[in-house]
This record gives C-alpha cells, structure tokens and sequence, in this order.
C-alpha cells in the first residue's frame, strides 16, 4: 500500500510532528508514505524527516488550482491508494487533485478553524475567514471519502460547521513516543535549570506553542504581575515560534522582569522543558487536540488549562489538569498558584495526566489505528477492482 501526505510543511505545529512520528511506524508496517509539501520550512521537522531518507516532494506550484495540477501528476506518476490530506490549503489542493483518479481521499480533522475563537483573531479577515469555510465544506463533503479526527470534540465540530456525517468520520488520537521524550528525574531537572539559568528554589511555569493568537499566550503574561506579588520565585518561560502575536507578547514582557518571564522562541528540546518546569500552563482559545498537552501528561507535568473542548476532553474532564475559562488572566493565575501550593494536587494530576497518556496517546497506539483506518478503507476498492 501506499500514501501520499499533502501538508503545508513539516514546520513547528502538531499536524507535523505527528506525521514525523507516525511515518517510521508505517514503513515497519508495509505502507510506502510519500509526503508532499505546499512550503520549505526552517524550523520544525522537515530536516529529521529528510535525514531518515523519506520520499518528501515540495512543490513548486504557489496558486491553489497550480498546485492540484501538480500533486495530480504526482498522483497519476505515483499511483497511491490513499491521498491524505492535512489543514486548509493543502485540504483544497490535495482533496482537487485526487478527484476522478481512483484514489481514496482522507482529511484529517485537526483543528476548529472556523469557530467564533478564530473569528475573533485581528490577524484574519471575516471575508476571508467566511469564504474559505464555504470552499472547505464544499470539498469536504464532495471530494473527499473519509474523515480522520483527532479527537471526539473535532469530529463533532465538523459535523456541525462542515456538515458531515458522523459514520464518515473515524476518531484516532494523536500520539507521542515515550522513548523520544524520556523520563522525568532530579537529574535531568537539574541539568536543564542549570542551562536556564534557574534555581532549585525557581518555581517554574512552562507555556508551549507558536505565538499567535489562538494560543493565548498574552492572558499568562498579563496573570503574571498579580502571581509574582504573591510568589516571587515564578518564572515563566514561553517556547514556541514567532507569529502575528509576537508584537503585542513584546509589548506586554516590556511591563516585566525579563528574569521572570522569558520568550524563548522555537525550541527543539521541549521534553527537557517539561521536565524541569514545575507547571504546564496552556492557554490557548481553541484546540483541536494540544500535543504539547500530551507531552506534558507524558512526563507527569501538572497542567493548568483553558476549559474548550477538545482540552476537556484530552484532560479527562478536568481529572488530570486545572480547567479555566478562555481569556481569564484572574482565573489563570488563581489555579497556577492553587498548583503551586499544593504538592499533593500537583502529585494527583500528574500521576492521573501519565497513566491517560500511557492509555490513550503513545505513538504506538496511534500507529496501529491509523494502519487499520487505510487498510479498511482500501479494502473495498481493492475488492471491488479485483471484482471487475
């Protein structure tokens, strides 16, 4: 068998890391993934994924009919049993591209793009925003087969906004490896706040993602004041990339002791921040999933976190994180100093948050599921040739 992958890239966000780690898994397991990219990126996972030697095509096409001509040639050179797509623009293109050539199309559901949280977002244009949800829909219920969702949140959100059926849509969750991340320990917790320059007296709250809006990042800085009155030791430290909030996440660090709350940038040993941090603090407005959630609960990290969805339901209902509402700095700073001060709430959550991970989102879970998701739906093709 074989797939082709159409993403944007395998840039900083989740959609690609979890491409990353599910492609070893589906060579061992006969699959032959050939990944096609809409951009070159910088950061992120392209360089690991060139470097174990798989097929990545980059496209060179920059308009969207352009690029469905070129990943259909793709197609029809390659002949793959399954097109997968991933996020809007290489939905469209991958989803135009594979229309009438005999292949089976799946979209991932990854995210809630067209919800009132993006809505809200200065960066993006109502018209825009509007126009794009009717293309997606459109080619959602007529160019595409199947539905992967990563979470149950997602997959009812699509059936509300997008329109489609349940019975299209199959729920795997997303999964991490527990070997890359390692084990927490004093040791490594100790080496990391050595190289930060942290102390073992530091109490340290730990935020992950790209600095865009979604993420909600300027809601923690703007709790800080109010918790580093009552708790001097805090420190804040922000890892994730550059992005259309980055001005206004300046404009607001401008107002603090930058010993105290720290924009790291894009950083590629997130584990060995999870495990020196003391809390993972998660912000973020919408969610289809979180993955660095899961790598939180992976290394035993208690977790305070906005109350939507798809959090909700990662965190057990609240049972292995602090939920919050959305775009509260109050709220926020209220459950992390809650945490802070009670090591046997933070001992309960972080216990609870690593058995649900061991349980629900280890890559080999997710590997094997997503193994079963294409055999079973090419079987009745293959079938159904075979007939003829």
């Amino acid at each position: 068998m074989k797939v082709l992958f159409v993403h944007n890239g395998l840039g900083t966000g989740g959609a690609e890391r979890s491409l990353a780690e599910l492609l070893p898994g589906l060579a061992e397991a006969g699959i032959t993934p050939i990944v096609a990219c809409l951009y070159r990126r910088n950061e992120g996972m392209e360089r690991a994924v060139l470097e174990r030697g798989f097929d990545v095509r980059f496209l060179r096409a920059r308009r969207t009919l352009s690029r469905a001509l070129e990943i259909r040639k793709l197609i029809r050179r390659e002949r793959p049993d399954v097109v997968h797509t991933t996020i809007f623009e290489a939905n469209v293109s991958g989803r135009l591209a594979a229309a009438g050539t005999g292949a089976v199309v799946v979209s991932s559901l990854v995210n809630t793009p067209w919800g009132a949280g993006r809505a809200l977002d200065p960066n993006v244009r109502r018209p825009k925003v509007v126009a794009a949800q009717r293309i997606d829909a459109f080619t959602a219920r007529h160019l595409t087969d199947h539905f992967h969702a990563i979470t149950h949140a997602v997959r009812d959100w699509a059936v509300e906004t997008l329109g489609l059926r349940p019975e299209r849509i199959t729920v795997i969750e997303r999964g991490r490896d527990p070997e890359r991340l390692g084990e927490p320990g004093a040791g490594r917790r100790a080496k990391v706040r050595g190289s930060l320059g942290l102390t073992p007296d530091d109490e340290v709250i730990l935020a992950v993602g790209r600095q865009e809006y979604q993420k909600g990042h300027r809601y923690l800085l703007e709790a800080m004041p109010g918790l580093l009155e009552r708790r001097p030791n805090v420190v804040l430290l922000v890892a994730g990339r550059k992005g259309n909030a980055s001005a206004e996440l300046e404009r607001l660090l401008a107002g603090l002791d930058p010993a105290r709350v720290r924009l790291l940038g894009h950083r590629d040993d997130v584990p060995d921040l999870l495990a020196a941090a003391d809390v993972f603090a998660f912000p973020s407005l919408y969610e289809g999933l979180g993955g660095s959630l899961l790598e939180a609960m992976a290394l035993a990290l208690p977790i305070v976190a906005s109350d939507v969805p798809a959090i909700r339901e990662v965190l057990d209902g609240g049972a292995c994180g602090l939920l919050v509402p959305t775009a509260s700095p109050a709220e926020l700073g209220v459950a992390i100093e809650r945490l802070l001060g009670d090591d046997g709430l933070r001992a309960g959550l972080a216990e609870r948050g690593r058995a649900r991970f061991l349980e629900r989102y280890t890559l080999m879970r997710s590997t094997a599921r997503m193994v079963e998701l294409y055999r079973g739906l090419v079987a009745p093709v293959a079938a159904m040739i075979g007939g003829a």
